[in-house]
């Protein structure tokens, strides 16, 4: 790792720039509005009203600096506390409050709330990710509630919220994905994220996962069939407690028009586990690079 950013704490501004211009551009700047890599210049301290890290593309005659189209746009916070935020909510396994990231940080709480927010945009896949799975990959699908299961409970309260169903799946030996059903069927949210030809689904017992694949095996968890042969969902089980354990005791409470960016967060954090040999300096960097092209404001935080 470039030792510009083998840390991603900083107390100065000049590096947590350079470091982010590391990340964002290893072989040299950008220009973000033509894609121009030769006659990109430095203007910065030419003159007293150039802002720090200025840019100027000779081709297109436009102006940029390592925070255009991105997450960080117009954000009047120092860059060396978008590392520290991300740093924090990276390596922390069940997630950070905003609250803790405001007193840490020493910004609002309306600041960090925002910050946290922008920094699960980053988190999230790109939009053209693309299904998974494939030929001779093995998918494990499940879904859960969050609260406790129609199945559990007795009796519903009247006037009650509607329950909110999470969808995860994941590629073995590849990635997890996860996905908040708001009203949709299992069916509908599968079919998108999963490369029907030739991929080997393993599930539940449950009814909706039938037919969906020419390739499909399952356990009955209602005959305590936990295990059989490789098939199992045991892997998103395990998930799923640790996405519940995070959203209960260190979010306590999260709208369903954030739910898909919470989900993200713990995707990714799955994703790049220490046991893959990624460590929480790693996995800052890699939040940190998928910053580009994704832009999010304070008036409309619940579209991406």
């Amino acid at each position: 790792m470039d030792a510009t950013y083998s840390s991603p704490i900083f107390t100065d501004e000049t590096a947590a720039r350079e470091a982010l211009e590391a990340v964002r551009w290893p072989n040299g700047p950008v220009c973000v509005h033509c894609g121009a890599t030769e006659h990109v210049v430095r203007v910065e301290g030419k003159k007293q009203s150039h802002r720090p890290g200025l840019l100027y593309c000779n081709d297109c005659k436009g102006q940029f600096t390592v925070t255009v189209g991105t997450v960080f746009e117009r954000s009047k916070i120092p860059l060396h506390k978008w590392w520290l935020a991300t740093h924090l909510l990276s390596s922390s396994k069940k997630g950070m409050s905003s609250h803790q990231i405001h007193r840490t940080l020493g910004v609002t709480y309306k600041t960090a709330w925002f910050m946290t927010h922008r920094i699960r945009e980053a988190m999230a896949p790109a939009t053209n990710a693309g299904p998974i799975g494939g030929p001779g990959k093995s998918v494990e699908a499940d879904e859960t509630f969050l609260g406790k299961s129609p199945k559990t409970r007795k009796t519903k309260p009247l006037h009650a919220k509607p329950d909110r169903q999470v969808l995860s799946l994941i590629e073995r030996g590849g990635t997890l994905r996860s996905v908040y059903l708001d009203g949709k069927n299992v069916r509908a949210a599968l079919t998108p994220q999963l490369l029907y030809d030739d991929s080997r689904l393993l599930t539940d017992g449950a009814q909706q996962y039938k037919f969906q694949v020419r390739k499909h095996e399952s356990v009955d968890h209602s005959k305590f069939e936990w295990v059989r042969g490789d098939v199992h969902t045991n892997t998103l089980e395990g998930f799923f407690s640790i996405f519940k354990r995070g959203l209960t005791g260190v979010y306590q409470h999260c709208s369903s028009g954030h739910l898909h960016r919470y989900l993200a967060e713990f995707d990714f954090r799955y994703n790049n586990r220490a046991k893959l040999g990624i460590d929480d300096t790693d996995r800052t960097i890699a939040a940190i690079k998928g910053i580009e092209g994704k832009r999010l404001t304070y008036r409309r935080p619940d579209q991406a």
